[in-house]
């Protein structure tokens, strides 16, 4: 069993540390695991600008970063208002070339890519990181090509992501090799993908609004839905009327949600009265309630749709919300769907989440913090790791 990537936003929003997933159960080789993991990161980019690598996350309790060497040292300073972090980047490789950092376990957090410039962090005066923002006005960091991967290493293994939850902008495949020598890898875009993402939104006349181009005519980055919404660029109620549609189709027949795809018969019903869907467990017995989410509960997979650690509400929450990002919800009478060719096919739908996963390798991406509701996200896990890697594919 693990926690999803949602559940672990609860840290501060100017904290690091949002890993894909923390394992509950410890692994049985956890005395064996090294001290240090080898993350080596492949510049296959073409780009010529020079790369800043930054480790940052979250070790005993403490916010802080990792040198090339391996060593988590905790932020120390910082102001109201924040003030300037220390500048802790690492050398990355030029293109071709590659460059190893050691990831000491008991660290979740990110590492983040840049091209051509270092990234500005702030220290906030708890000691938070404030972290770049290129969707709020005046952000520091808007004009820069830069991207992150999560990760969580601890007694259970490695888990590694690439994430599109709140941006689209550098191309990169996340790899795990294990004891066995086998490696795990996902998150490679098809050749020429990126610009296809760019392309077919930039085609749409709500979505077009989400892409940041540089004066220099270089697309930095496309913004998800929601962010681009808090931008202020993006309709924020974009997907109301699907989402009172879906509410009230199930006002005369049931919902049922199974949620856990290891457990196909533990099942929950729902049927909605106004605004709330109330749900039951198999004894009849109401279990949760869910009041209609708005257009930003939706991208955000928060508010009404804020998804408790528990076993039941949480897992219902997190399968209405990933049948609402793919507009699937409405139109069928069992959630989660598994089967992805009823994703997206309603109009509207999240067309930033339907071209991203098209356009890779094999389909799995992180658009929206619960893409991993039947294993559509892009993470790779190992409960012996040897070795991780970050591979920066080829864009232009």
């Amino acid at each position: 069993m693990r926690l999803n990537r949602k559940s672990l936003l609860g840290l501060a929003v100017a904290a690091v540390a949002v890993p894909a997933a923390v394992a509950v159960i410890p692994n049985a080789s956890a005395a064996t695991l090294p001290d240090l993991l080898p993350l080596t990161v492949t510049n296959d980019s073409g780009r010529g600008e020079a790369v800043h690598l930054y480790v940052l996350g979250e070790s005993g309790g403490k916010l802080g970063y990792v040198t090339e060497a391996g060593t988590f040292t905790p932020w120390t300073g910082g102001a109201n208002p924040p003030a300037p972090a220390p500048d802790v980047s690492i050398d990355g490789p030029a293109a071709g070339a590659s460059k190893t950092i050691e990831v000491p376990k008991g660290l979740s957090g990110r590492m983040y890519m840049s091209f051509g410039e270092k990234l500005d962090f702030k220290l906030s005066q708890d000691g938070g990181l404030v972290q770049p923002a290129p969707w709020a006005a005046g952000e520091a960091n808007s004009d820069i090509l830069f991207d992150w991967s999560e990760f969580t290493y601890n007694d259970s293994g490695v888990f590694l992501n690439s994430s599109q939850v709140d941006m689209f902008a550098v191309p990169h495949k996340v790899s795990v090799t294990g004891s066995d020598g086998q490696t795990q890898a996902t998150g490679e875009l098809k050749a020429g993908g990126r610009n296809a993402v760019i392309d077919a939104l930039k085609a749409d006349a709500d979505f077009s609004k989400l892409v940041q181009t540089r004066e220099d005519g270089t697309v930095l980055r496309v913004l998800s839905p929601g962010k681009g919404a808090d931008a202020g660029g993006f309709d924020p109620n974009y997907l109301a009327g699907y989402i009172d549609e879906a509410w009230a189709a199930y006002a005369n027949t049931d919902l049922t949600v199974t949620p856990f795809l290891d457990q196909p018969d533990k099942a929950f019903k729902g049927r909605t009265s106004g605004d709330v869907m109330n749900f039951t467990d198999s004894t009849g017995a109401q279990v949760a309630s869910i009041t209609k989410p708005s257009t930003s509960n939706v991208w955000g997979c928060d508010g009404n749709l804020g998804a408790p650690n528990d076993l039941v509400v949480g897992p219902i929450a997190r399968s209405l919300c990933a049948a609402l990002q793919r507009t699937t919800l409405g139109s069928q009478d069992v959630e989660p769907s598994t089967d992805v060719s009823t994703f997206y096919q309603h109009d509207p739908t999240n067309d930033y989440a339907k071209v991203i996963h098209a356009n890779m390798v094999d389909g799995k991406a992180y658009a929206f913090a619960f893409d991993d509701v039947a294993n559509q996200e892009s993470l790779v896990h190992d409960g012996a790791p040897t070795a991780i890697g970050i591979a920066l594919s080829p864009f232009n």
